[in-house]
């Protein structure tokens, strides 16, 4: 690994802060995509 030096912490934290980010952008996505597929699902059902 790269030797980060004093700047370590927080270059680790921008990573963490980034991961936890984009999992977030992933499950809002996903989340979203299944509300619209059970949205639609149920319109063609009832027409």
């Amino acid at each position: 690994m790269i030797d980060l030096g004093k700047y370590a912490g927080t270059v680790l934290a921008a990573y963490g802060v980034s991961l936890l980010l984009l999992a977030g952008i992933v499950w809002q996505s996903w989340a979203a995509n299944a509300r619209a597929r059970r949205e639609l699902e149920k319109y063609e059902k009832n027409g």
